[in-house]
């Protein structure tokens, strides 16, 4: 019997849900994605994560304030966010990070968002849910010298050495579904080579699909696809990669603890 899966960073309070996101849920779970992870973008959406969370037992929520969403944010979010993290639900401080990828968002703002947000991480004693487009380096580097942290880098794209950083520290990688796209021939070998202990799967729902669904909406049951092309990659049983997969999710964030 397949082990279940956690898809470890899922937007589903996204708009793009609006009409059909018991359904989507469903689907996930028959599946055999059971436990998914909710990372926040602002402090709008953290209520509406902790409804939808407190409506789906297995939805997990994880408050943070995005890089790319810095327009929506003010200085005060991240003092009302300490409070938030008290919660007894929530797994993880996120999704959190830098994007210098995207043109028109303030590095050193971004930087000071970031920064402030890690400490926070390691007074409330949580992981972090790390987003880092175009940062890599820095984000690496921020980690490191801030130090006393654990988490994931989702939607890992970097090298081979970047993702050694990472695991150095104790950190996982978050891989979803670009990693069945046959040109993602750097992130394919890192997969097929990388210590199990470290890796993380997601979907990134409702953007990243897997490549037999390019172009459309993704959706956590696709997290199934992206377990295949790993096992594939790795010439590994489904299972064993499930089974790895999830046991990593649950102790980084907790959910065993947090269930009983």
């Amino acid at each position: 019997m397949m082990p279940k899966l956690v898809d470890s960073h899922v937007h589903l309070d996204d708009d793009a849900f609006a009409t059909d996101r018991d359904a989507v849920i469903e689907r996930a779970t028959l599946a055999g994605v059971d436990t998914m992870i909710v990372p926040a973008v602002d402090a709008d959406s953290w209520p509406r994560i902790k409804a939808l969370c407190a409506k789906h037992a297995q939805l997990y929520p994880a408050f943070g304030l995005h890089p790319m969403f810095l327009a929506k944010h003010v200085p005060a979010d991240v003092d009302a966010l300490s409070a938030w993290l008290d919660e007894g639900q929530v797994v993880a401080v996120g999704e959190i990070g830098l994007d210098f990828h995207v043109d028109g968002l303030d590095h050193e703002l971004q930087r000071d968002y970031f920064s402030r947000q890690l400490q926070l991480a390691r007074e409330h004693d949580l992981p972090v849910i790390v987003h880092a487009r175009g940062a890599l380096e820095e984000v690496s580097l921020t980690l490191r010298r801030t130090g006393g942290l654990r988490g994931v880098v989702h939607s890992f794209s970097g090298s081979e050495q970047q993702a050694r950083h990472l695991w150095d520290m104790g950190f996982c990688i978050g891989i979803g579904g670009p990693v069945t796209y046959d040109r993602a021939q750097r992130l394919r070998r890192i997969v097929a080579q990388m210590p199990i202990e470290f890796l993380l799967l997601e979907s990134d729902a409702p953007d990243q699909p897997d490549a037999a669904h390019r172009g459309e909406r993704n959706e956590p049951a696709r997290v199934a696809e992206v377990l295949r092309c790993v096992a594939e990659l790795r010439d590994e049983p489904a299972a064993d990669i499930a089974a790895a997969t999830s046991a990593n999710a649950r102790r980084l964030f907790g959910l065993d603890r947090r269930a009983s």
